[in-house]
């Protein structure tokens, strides 16, 4: 979020929360991106904001409960005030139960295998209109074939993004089958440790494909624990979700520090997983 935007956004979470009857003195962020994360003291609850132009919050509000009736790994609305999308001030506001993170340790491949199985059980369960993850890497493609959207990328570069995601999404949808509701983005940042064990979180990028798409954004132990997993779909998804979030951090409006440093080095990942010595070197 544009950080002339986050005080307004800060109290129109203050103001809805207040409006409800929840008691919020005090707003520590908790993430900042296309949306504010915030908790709000002493009421201790999570509060979600996003400009109202730039949200989806309605889908992930009936999706997280429906998903929740289904018995799934979600993180919960707060059950002290109705379930919707509240708006203000141009801001839309969802409220989140707020969860303590248990002690800090590392969450174990098998655990986290198994929770976001038991989400994809639960999604199969639901007939959510959700775009194909095919439209996710469109979108990326175009962003790399635009030199005025990304005018820091070398044209060696360049033609390797476009080739990787035109190709390789052509192919996962070839031999990934017909696929299923899929959470988008179940990334360690999307998870939550907690005593009620392991809950995801964002549900707005959800979207239908292979499992293995889903999985390419878990930690690469993970899938070696997953029921299933299609062992070659996963590797072509892992470098296709790779050469995705490499386009993003040359788009010229991407905010994440250290984006192009980044993108150089995510560069050199996809060239050694595709077998590439260099920019020269032929596809």
């Amino acid at each position: 979020m544009q950080a002339s935007e986050v005080p307004r956004a800060v109290a129109a979470a203050v103001s809805i929360a207040s409006s409800l009857g929840l008691t919020a003195d005090d707003a520590i962020v908790l993430h900042d991106s296309n949306k504010l994360t915030l908790r709000l003291l002493p009421c201790d609850v999570l509060a979600r904001v996003a400009p109202a132009a730039q949200q989806v919050a309605q889908f992930e509000v009936g999706l997280a409960q429906r998903l929740a009736a289904f018995g799934c790994p979600v993180a919960a609305l707060d059950p002290r005030v109705e379930p919707r999308v509240h708006e203000r001030d141009g801001f839309v506001v969802t409220l989140w139960t707020y969860y303590e993170p248990v002690s800090p340790g590392e969450v174990s491949p098998a655990a986290y295998a198994e929770a976001l199985a038991r989400l994809h059980t639960g999604m199969r369960e639901l007939a959510v209109p959700a775009p194909h993850f095919t439209d996710r890497v469109e979108r990326a493609r175009r962003l790399v074939a635009h030199r005025d959207r990304t005018p820091a990328l070398a044209d060696a570069d360049r033609e390797l993004l476009g080739d990787t995601l035109g190709r390789l999404s052509r192919v996962i949808v070839e031999r990934g089958g017909a696929g299923q509701l899929l959470h988008g983005e179940p990334h360690p940042g999307n998870v939550l440790s907690t005593e009620n064990g392991l809950l995801f979180i964002d549900l707005e990028t959800c979207c239908r494909g292979p499992v293995e798409f889903d999985l390419a954004h878990a930690p690469e132990e993970v899938g070696e624990h997953y029921p299933g997993a299609d062992r070659d779909v996963l590797r072509e998804c892992r470098i296709l979700v790779l050469a995705m979030v490499t386009a993003w951090r040359w788009d010229r409006d991407d905010q994440l520090p250290g984006g192009h440093r980044l993108g150089t080095e995510w560069l050199g990942r996809i060239r050694a997983a595709l077998g590439r010595a260099g920019p020269d070197a032929p596809g």
